[in-house]
């Protein structure tokens, strides 16, 4: 019998008899993947293929540019392989050598995988992380943020998924049809006014230090598909966050600010 959390965490627990045997559910997705060959809709075919594992000086390196301890679970990980090739533009759960960006929001941000379209999927770190997660999707046409999954496990078993015909999964979902809801509806988001009469203290005290110009999204207990446009007025939107907390904010602007901004 096996018990799998997959939204929770990395390790799965296999029962047999009286024993119990823990084992690392990414290692054991990506033992499976070994020797598929993944065909996409253009019917071009890509073997699956593991990257090497992270060496000694790399897991220092990594170490060195992130605020929590590396997990246990990803040590082992990281020690079987960085990530692997064959679905989406390549998967590096390290985040490669390259820097991210979108720093107020993503503070500490490790992009684990790209569409090869100039849009990725970042692990968002913290002090507090126990977890490589979670993770958001990071579009820049439309520009928003979408929550994907809390789990490393989750996110590779849904790659994996669409890698072959029908091509459908929570990936795809996020990628075409969430990120386009967030981006027409403009779903989730809380006035100036919303926050400063709120009883959450963390709302109340990041409204309190911004004006009645700019909107808020809470995202600290996201479901897939959650999120906000970072750029909803424009390439030059401000965008906040409230220090480690997964709130965000980003400034509202007048059509002649929008106007004045496109000249400089």
């Amino acid at each position: 019998m096996a018990v799998h959390s997959r939204d929770t965490g990395l390790v799965v627990k296999h029962f047999v008899g009286d024993n119990e045997r823990i084992m690392n559910s990414v290692i054991e997705l990506l033992k499976q993947a070994q020797g598929k060959v993944f065909v996409d809709e253009d019917r071009n075919e890509t073997a699956f293929k593991l990257l090497p594992p992270l060496n000694d000086d790399e897991l220092r390196a990594l170490q060195a540019k992130i605020p929590c301890q590396i997990p246990d679970e990803m040590r082992e990980v990281f020690r079987f392989a960085r990530g692997f090739e064959g679905v989406l533009d390549s998967i590096d759960f390290s985040g490669g050598t390259g820097e991210f960006g979108l720093e107020e929001v993503f503070t500490h941000g490790i992009e684990i995988a790209a569409d090869g379209f100039g849009n990725s999927w970042v692990v968002d770190l913290s002090r507090e992380s126990k977890v490589w997660g979670p993770i958001f999707y990071a579009c820049h046409d439309a520009p928003v943020i979408v929550f994907q999954t809390h789990s490393l496990a989750h996110f590779v078993e849904e790659v994996l998924k669409f890698g072959n015909a029908p091509w459908k999964s929570e990936i795809d979902d996020v990628h075409e049809r969430l990120s386009h809801r967030i981006w027409s509806e403009n779903v989730g988001v809380l006035s100036h006014a919303d926050c400063l009469a709120s009883r959450d203290q963390d709302l109340n005290a990041f409204a309190g230090t911004l004006d009645d110009s700019w909107e808020f999204i809470d995202l600290r207990s996201p479901e897939t598909g959650d999120g906000f446009s970072w750029g909803r007025y424009g390439a030059k939107t401000v965008n906040k966050r409230f220090g480690e907390k997964r709130i965000f904010a980003y400034q509202k602007k007048t059509l002649r600010r929008r106007f004045l901004d496109a000249l400089r």
